[in-house]
Order: C-alpha cells, then structure tokens, then sequence
C-alpha cells in the first residue's frame, strides 16, 4: 500500500469541500453557534459512553481490523493516531468525531457486509474526516440539529439565531466533505473498483447476494444519474432531494452514484497522478475548522473558576426560559 508520509489535507482536499465551508462560515449565526458550542459541548461524554458501550479495536479485541487501521493511519500521516471502537447496531454505518481526542466508531454491520479490502476503504475515509479537520463542523452540525429537533424553545440563546440558510448551509457543506475523505479512501487503497465496490454495497449489498452484484452496471447506474441535469426540472428535483423537500429529512451524504462520478473523474486526473508519484504538498494543517474559546474569556481564571462560571450561566439560562 502506498504510504503519504507528511501529507497535508490540502493535497487531497476537494475543492467543493473548501468552498462549502467558506460558504457556512460567512453565514450570520455562524460564529455564535461556534461560541455556544464550545461552551457547552464537550468531547469526553461522547468518548465515555463508547468505552462503556462499545468494543475498543486494539492488538487483543478485533486484532485484523486493528492491523488494518493502524496501516491506514501510517498511510495518511494522522497524528496522533484516534481511537477506534466497533459498536453493536445492523445499519452498515461508521463515523469520525473529536478534535482534541478523535475517535472512529464502526457499526459490526459493516464489518458484517464488506471485504477487508473494502473496510479499509471505510476507515481510510473516517481517517479522511479526520486529516480535513472536518470532525469540529461535523459535531456542530449535529448538535444544532439536536437543539432545533428536540430542545424547542429551550435552546441556549440559539433560538431564532439559527436560521434556516445556517442548516442548509452546514448539510452543503457536510455532504461536500464527503468528497474529501472519498479521495482518502481511494489513496489508501489504491483500488478505484474497492472504493466504488464499497459505495455499491453501502447502497444496497445484501451478503446473502453479494455474488449477484454487478460493478460495471452500479457504474452504469451513476453514468445515468448525470444523464439527468440535462434536464433542469430534474435539477430542481435533486436540490429538493438534498434539501428535505420530500424525503423528509435533509441528506448528509451526497447519493452514492454522485460519489462514484466524483471519485472517478479524480481517479482519471493528473493531480491525482502527481499526488501518487509523490508530488504532493506536506506539512501540518490546522484543519478544516478551528472553533476557539470566547475572546471575552478571563485567560487569568483557573479551569475550576472556568467551569463553575459556565455552570452557572447555563443554570441561569435554563431558569429564564422556564419562566
């Protein structure tokens, strides 16, 4: 497997990914759920509640995939190396989160329905998150979403900050990142078809009737799904799609067959080559975002006054809205 010692994200990073983000930030309400987030979200809970529910991949627990992942981090350069848990749920799905303290989370579905090779792909792309420093937004994302879903009026001073235009800008840009973390995938791997073999079963792979699955016509199929913007009412059609007209919900991930065409026009490109021969640039990044603490905040004051202080103007705040 290559190997991209000192890679930065910016040699693989899509720049649909770049712009998306440029687009979300410049959005009003961006930089105050960036501060409320902060302050009132942290990563260990979540790192918590996997350790006690979730099996910790190490040397002992799940020692293949475990190889396969320590490989997949060396290939990408990602210090420092995240930890990786396998949870117990049937929907092939996986995830990366944490800034300070990453961490990949598999479901056993998946290790249920893909190859070796085409786990490898997954991680490599969790690992992709990971590199592009998307996992802050991505975790903002989901909170935001949480406090408009299920909080309803008791929303930590967000209410009637977060419009609708900072939503649909923060599902733009999550279902641009994923083009990202394809490309990882694919320079890890160095197999297009495992990449794209990966995005079929992800759509529809049975490993009852996986022999009866065709490469070339998921290919064919996402061929066809271009074929459509000829038409504009299907564009009109697409954006709905993507946007909760319709499906219910908006889509975090671009269609499967609308990956297969991205991946594959980068796979034919000469930055790709150049990137394979080892011209690629190196160097650290900050990643894809860098949400710091409030400006305003006492830099003098200990973590303990910190925290008390947090407490008790989200104590405040719960009290004002009950009122």
């Amino acid at each position: 497997m290559p190997r991209y010692t000192g890679i930065s994200s910016e040699a693989f990073r899509h720049p649909l990914d770049r712009q998306a983000e440029q687009a979300l930030r410049s959005v009003p309400g961006f930089d105050l759920v960036a501060g409320k987030f902060v302050e009132f979200m942290y990563e260990r809970p979540q790192t918590i509640y996997h350790i006690g529910n979730s099996i910790q991949v190490s040397h002992r627990q799940y020692a293949t995939i475990h190889r396969i992942f320590r490989e997949c981090v060396a290939d990408l350069d990602v210090q420092p190396e995240p930890v990786l848990f396998v949870s117990q749920n049937p929907v092939a799905n996986s995830y990366a989160l944490g800034k300070d303290h990453p961490y990949i989370v598999i479901n056993s579905g998946l290790l249920d329905l893909l190859t070796e090779e085409e786990i490898r792909s997954v991680l490599a792309h969790e690992l992709g998150h990971i590199k592009c420093g998307h996992t802050t937004l991505i975790q903002m994302a989901m909170w935001v979403m949480s406090i408009v879903s299920t909080l309803s009026e008791m929303t930590f001073g967000l209410g009637g900050l977060v419009s609708s235009g900072l939503i649909y800008a923060f599902f733009e840009w999550r279902r641009k990142a994923e083009l990202s973390s394809d490309r990882a995938a694919l320079l890890v791997t160095d197999e297009l078809d495992t990449v794209l073999s990966t995005m079929m079963k992800l759509s529809g792979g049975s490993s009852a009737f996986a022999h009866e699955l065709s490469l070339p016509e998921f290919i064919r199929q996402s061929d066809a799904y271009q074929e459509l913007d000829k038409d504009n009412l299907n564009q009109i059609y697409k954006f709905m799609l993507y946007n909760g007209f319709g499906a219910g919900s908006m889509l975090s991930h671009p269609f499967p067959v609308e990956r297969v065409h991205y991946i594959r026009e980068w796979a034919d490109s000469e930055e790709y080559r150049n990137l394979k021969s080892g011209n690629y640039k190196r160097g650290d990044t900050t990643g894809a975002v860098d949400v710091s603490q409030s400006p305003k905040e006492d830099k003098n004051e200990t973590e303990a006054e910190r925290l008390k202080r947090q407490i008790d103007e989200l104590q405040a705040e719960i009290n004002r809205l009950k009122r």
